[in-house]
């Protein structure tokens, strides 16, 4: 890197190893009801029933949405247990895709729509 950056007559810039920092898991209560509401959109969108995975594994930054910033965070994967997500051969189908537009355009739209009054109902669950 340093070899790199001085060949381009970036000699000012400090080039050190760091350990890169941990990311905290996180988990939305199911109960919330962002999680209901958000069920019931991608339900309406899809005419599927969706499946809640109350945790799922990853290594996402999500814990600077959740603990620092205090937000509810929901994720929505458009994938599916085959298309080797992040490997060299990874693939997206067609339909799965266009699913996911449906999904994520409903999502949006709804949020639109009823995001003031879930967010009323949430602050006075918490306040109970």
């Amino acid at each position: 890197m340093r070899h790199h950056l001085d060949q381009h007559g970036y000699h000012d810039i400090e080039v050190s190893a760091a350990r890169m920092s941990q990311m905290n898991a996180t988990r939305l209560d199911p109960e919330d009801p962002w999680v209901s509401w958000a069920l019931t959109s991608m339900q309406l969108s899809t005419h599927k029933t969706p499946t809640l995975l109350p945790n799922l594994g990853g290594s996402l930054p999500n814990d600077v949405f959740a603990e620092t910033l205090g937000l509810p965070t929901l994720w929505v994967p458009h994938s599916y247990p085959s298309c080797s997500q992040h490997a060299p051969d990874e693939h997206l189908l067609g339909s799965i895709a266009s699913e996911a537009l449906i999904l994520m355009a409903g999502l949006f739209w709804d949020l639109s729509a009823q995001g003031a009054e879930i967010h009323k109902e949430r602050a006075s669950c918490k306040s109970h």
